[in-house]
């Protein structure tokens, strides 16, 4: 079963920078599955800025952020990957990978300094970024008479269920899609609520985004589809 507590992740790459004193700070945060991917992406930006003095970089793996990693990458220690680290915790991310090339500009910033450069470019990604709420969940088709559709659509509505789409014929059908979470509780209330009289069917078990109020399902890659 695919059932999971929701949580957000990144939907594809972004950008962001930050000058502090004439330093400038390139963030690059992009979603993850495995530490190796994590590690090409800390490898391309440090391709891509070859002349840079600084790559440091911060990544979260799993559903609980079981796997944490984070480099200061020669920046005095815990002024980099670690506030790096804390605003994707923050920010209640999983399966993402950011990494901050910094160009020195010829002042020291101190650690305080650093450390509000890091995250502060990190935290410019991320406002880049479209971030979306991750569910497991069914597309559950609902067919009733009409007599049924508005205590079905009051109950949708209570549980602030997002319907999919809407057929009219000599009866109505109603595509919906819900969490893992709270399948079994609407099927049974929509069950008691039209005396038995709607039918129900589940389909198969996705995943998907909620983006400012939007859905979309996502492929195995966390990607749009």
């Amino acid at each position: 079963m695919l059932s999971l507590e929701a949580y957000k992740i990144l939907l594809g790459p972004t950008q962001g920078e930050l000058t502090e004193k004439k330093s400038r700070f390139l963030a690059a945060a992009e979603p993850v599955k495995t530490e190796e991917e994590a590690l090409l992406l800390v490898e391309r930006e440090k391709k891509r800025y070859w002349d840079a003095r600084h790559h440091c970089f911060a990544y979260l793996l799993g559903d609980r952020n079981q796997i944490q990693r984070c480099s200061d990458d020669g920046e005095p220690s815990q002024t980099a990957g670690r506030p790096m680290l804390d605003v994707l915790l923050g920010a209640d991310l999983r399966d993402v990978c950011v990494v901050v090339t910094r160009y020195f500009g010829g002042t020291l910033l101190g650690t305080g300094g650093l450390v509000r450069a890091y995250s502060g470019a990190v935290q410019e990604a991320l406002k880049n970024g479209r971030v979306a709420e991750k569910h497991s969940g069914r597309r559950l088709g609902i067919r009733t008479d009409y007599t049924g559709v508005g205590k079905i659509q009051y109950i949708l509505g209570q549980r602030r269920i997002t319907v999919l789409d809407t057929e009219y014929t000599d009866q109505v059908r109603i595509w919906a899609m819900v969490p893992s979470e709270e399948l079994a509780a609407l099927t049974s209330e929509i069950t008691e609520g039209t005396s038995g009289r709607a039918v129900l069917e589940e389909g198969p078990e996705v995943f998907f985004a909620v983006e400012n109020g939007q859905i979309c399902l996502l492929d195995e890659r966390d990607r749009p589809v």
